[in-house]
């Protein structure tokens, strides 16, 4: 069984110490072999955010792969933004902006989503839509094929569609056809699951668009506790099991609970 815990929309500067601890235990019971942070890990990209969440990834004592959001570019500091946006992020996160991390059965791809010249809005070049497609194309059957960037692919509501990422019409359908399975993204504090498709629609391979809402910050939306995803993933002689659980932080524990579990079909055939 490999287990993946998707943390997204930190937010360090807003940061509730309670939930932090009770991710922290969340993480000590299940011993995810993946923590995933999909962005807007600062509030304002200051040093001291970023030593912050550094320090609470760390205590969480299992392997990381992280990209940036656009909460972790300087928004005020025009200077920092202009000639190295990505410094406190590199500082603290690494050098690499689209990380990769895989084992016999997981591939994980990360996917800078965040512009410079953009406020808030996430754009995909053809560059990165290509990039990601050959690399999907290498995986064995094996591998669960997950896609990390930080702005969504859809939405469930339609005030979000505004936020959705640019270049999504044809990076969705060239992944699911390369061999996708999951994206995960957040940026707007709601989780959901959704299936994707490829050039064929829903006559041809299907992936799924994981969301995640905000793991510990303040910034919750309406009623939405703060949530992460639990992603079990097995292969037992061909046969490929996924399910993803939304686990939302309850006031009266003081402990992330199981709310919600999703089973996600995974299709090895390609168009």
């Amino acid at each position: 069984m490999i287990r993946l815990l998707q943390i997204s929309d930190t937010h360090f500067g807003t940061e509730r110490p309670e939930v932090m601890n009770a991710i922290s235990q969340l993480c000590a019971e299940h011993k995810p072999d993946l923590v995933i942070l999909s962005g807007d890990i600062t509030q304002r990209a200051r040093r001291g955010q970023f030593a912050a969440a550094r320090e609470f990834t760390n205590q969480l004592h299992a392997p990381l792969l992280s990209v940036p959001g656009n909460h972790d570019l300087p928004l005020f500091n025009l200077f920092a933004r202009a000639f190295s946006p990505y410094g406190n992020y590199r500082r603290f996160f690494g050098h690499d902006l689209e990380p990769e991390f895989e084992t016999e059965q997981l591939l994980v791809i990360g996917v800078n989503s965040t512009r410079t010249r953009r406020h808030k809005d996430g754009e995909l070049s053809d560059q990165q839509i290509t990039r990601v497609a050959q690399r999907l194309k290498q995986a064995s059957p094996e591998q669960l094929r997950v896609v990390v960037q930080h702005h969504p692919v859809r939405a469930i509501e339609a005030s979000d569609t505004a936020n959705l990422i640019i270049g999504r019409e044809k990076a969705v359908p060239a992944w699911v056809d390369a061999g996708m399975d999951l994206v995960l993204a957040g940026h707007i504090h709601l989780p959901y699951v959704l299936p994707l498709y490829g050039q064929q629609g829903e006559d041809g391979r299907q992936a799924w668009t994981v969301q995640a809402g905000t793991a510990v910050s303040e910034r919750v939306r309406g009623e939405i506790s703060n949530s992460v995803n639990l992603i079990c993933y097995q292969s037992i002689q061909s046969n490929l099991e996924c399910v993803v659980e939304r686990w939302d932080y309850v006031h009266g524990s003081q402990r992330f609970e199981s709310a919600l579990s999703t089973a996600v079909a995974i299709s090895r055939d390609r168009t």
